[in-house]
């Protein structure tokens, strides 16, 4: 099949959790054989470097090193580093010194901004990628970012996946990620043990630029999602129903789902610990929308969840979790301030 009819049909290739797990990792550290499935059998040590320990990149660093991974970190804020340091990982001074120690490196990032600038910018990943090496992004971006990444890192003769992720905090911290991956397909098949440790599941989508859609189009769906039930709980409260009753009967439904089991009874209680921050959530609903433009496609309760977003965003409760736009609807219905 080629590139075209990649692009048209965006095949879904799955990894499964198990596929080569196991017999590809030994003692205290991940091993592969270079060239497998191709010439050469020496058995090599996979050192990775990750880039950017936010509340998804943390999780999943820790994860890579709890399963016996030695990974070099790197963050714009040196002491986020300290308790990976601690868990066993070593630090890196910047991207470009990550990448020259490591053939691997991944990197999760806030948005199609710091990805660029991890990347492009003085010590950053494009002086030290070259030949043998791989660069993994795992941010949420545009399209067009992801791009311009693949075709730099390709220029310098290294190889590029994207491969964002769906699932919050919690699933980051259990390995319970759904990875979105697209790109170089013998990256990503060196990558899937990795993979396995931070997802329960991969799929490889075809080019460059499907990861990122997918990505988008699956984050539009979850804020659309999160504002209805917004709307919903305070329609119950102000028809005299019960809210918690509302959740109770929407999660034995064919409604229910893991995002309004874990989130309602929280933002019943007014408590938004983020595990995915409500400013993230808005600006995956604005890329969606460019996406949405650039395909013809009408989006308008997108578009009015995007607005509850930045309304939230304008009151302060960017950091919040995203489920904190219940505060804008609850403002919105008159039954108290935002």
């Amino acid at each position: 099949m080629g590139r075209t009819q990649l692009h048209k049909c965006i095949p879904a290739v799955a990894a499964s959790r198990t596929q080569r797990r196991g017999e590809e990792r030994r003692g205290i550290s991940f091993r592969k054989k270079r060239g497998e499935g191709g010439a050469g059998g020496e058995e090599v040590e996979m050192e990775v470097g990750f880039l950017g320990l936010g509340i998804m990149g943390k999780a999943m660093a820790t994860n890579l090193l709890r399963h016996g991974y030695r990974v070099t970190v790197w963050n714009r804020t040196i002491a986020k580093c300290q308790e990976l340091v601690a868990l066993g990982a070593t630090v890196g001074e910047t991207p470009a010194a990550v990448v020259a120690k490591c053939r691997y490196t991944i990197a999760m990032l806030s948005d199609p901004s710091a990805a660029l600038s991890v990347v492009f910018d003085k010590d950053g990943v494009l002086e030290q990628i070259g030949d043998g090496k791989g660069y993994i992004d795992m941010s949420t971006v545009d399209a067009a970012t992801s791009s311009k990444i693949s075709e730099a890192v390709k220029q310098k003769g290294g190889a590029f996946v994207e491969a964002p992720v769906s699932g919050s905090k919690k699933p980051a911290e259990d390995g319970q990620l759904v990875i979105l991956a697209a790109g170089d397909k013998t990256l990503y098949d060196e990558m899937v043990p990795a993979f396995d440790v931070l997802g329960k599941k991969s799929f490889f989508l075809g080019e460059i630029g499907n990861g990122a859609k997918m990505k988008l189009v699956v984050n539009m769906i979850m804020g659309s999602m999160m504002n209805s039930l917004s709307e919903g709980l305070c329609l119950a409260d102000k028809s005299g129903l019960s809210p918690q009753t509302l959740l109770d009967v929407l999660d034995l439904g064919a409604i229910a789902n893991p995002m309004f089991k874990l989130k309602g009874p929280a933002m019943l209680q007014g408590s938004y610990s983020p595990a995915f921050p409500l400013k993230h959530q808005q600006k995956d609903m604005r890329l969606a929308l460019a996406l949405g433009d650039e395909n013809a496609v009408s989006m308008p309760v997108s578009a009015a969840a995007n607005e509850a977003f930045k309304k939230a965003r304008s009151l302060g409760l960017g950091d919040l979790d995203f489920s904190a736009v219940y505060e804008v609807v609850k403002g919105a219905g008159g039954s108290g301030q935002a």
